[in-house]
């Protein structure tokens, strides 16, 4: 099976975390940029949009 999460710099946790936040409320890409980075995890707007 493949991993589709293989050759991604981010962890699986952190990137499903990103997508569940911002599908799941009405956020920008920096609000879960900002709420990444009080969870250590430093990204910026553009990697959450990509």
């Amino acid at each position: 099976m493949l991993d589709p999460f293989k050759g991604h710099r981010f962890l699986r946790g952190g990137i499903l975390l990103a997508v569940r936040w911002y599908c799941r409320f009405p956020l920008s890409y920096q609000d879960v940029t900002d709420l990444l980075s009080k969870r250590s995890v430093m990204v910026g707007r553009a990697t959450v949009f990509r």
